[in-house]
């Protein structure tokens, strides 16, 4: 299925309960998050960037800290993954197209369809994102703090009410929101 920001998503099935998913980082060891090794780890100015996949699909993405080391691709898939990555760092209006699988709801589904859909250099307010897909604002807030594409959808682009940044990555962790202020000043957003 082709989603309004050019990726392709595999469809979930609605009437499935949450599948499971390896999201957190295993600071153990680095190469192996759960069971689930990283295809490419790339540095980044703002993170450096590890990259799964499974089933030639992109399942996640991942902030590491900047002392992580890189790794090169071990796949085509996550070579491309680490062009276009590389070309969103040089310019923000990089549009995404890499066959990817996210494994969420299908409430999340929607939230990060309608987070697809927000341009590079604007935001939207979780209310606003809530509105369009008839929700609450906090529902919207821990379906974003579950993306596990960032960038690709670009939660970042999501505030508070009143310009404030909000969450992000559903974490307090890392300054996480040094990230977020980074890729919207990469953007040339306003708050």
């Amino acid at each position: 299925m082709q989603a309004p920001n050019g990726f392709r998503t595999q469809p979930s099935n609605a009437h499935s309960e949450r599948r499971p998913r390896t999201m957190t980082y295993d600071t153990s060891n680095p190469s192996r998050p759960h069971g689930l090794e990283y295809a490419a780890r790339l540095r980044t100015p703002f993170a450096v960037l590890g990259i799964r996949e499974r089933g030639g699909r992109i399942v996640a993405i991942d902030y590491l800290p900047l002392a992580t080391e890189e790794l090169a691709p071990t796949t085509p898939l996550a070579a491309e993954a680490m062009r276009q990555l590389l070309a969103y760092v040089d310019d923000p209006h990089v549009r995404f197209d890499l066959a990817v699988a996210t494994n969420g709801t299908a409430f999340e589904d929607r939230v990060w369809r309608e987070i697809g859909a927000i341009p590079p250099g604007q935001v939207r307010t979780y209310g606003d994102i809530a509105k369009a897909i008839r929700s609450m604002p906090r529902a919207v807030g821990g379906a974003c703090g579950r993306n596990p594409l960032p960038l690709i959808i670009p939660c970042h682009r999501v505030v508070a009410a009143g310009g404030r940044l909000g969450g992000f990555m559903g974490s307090k962790d890392h300054d996480p929101l040094a990230i977020k202020r980074w890729l919207l000043r990469h953007e040339g957003a306003r708050l």
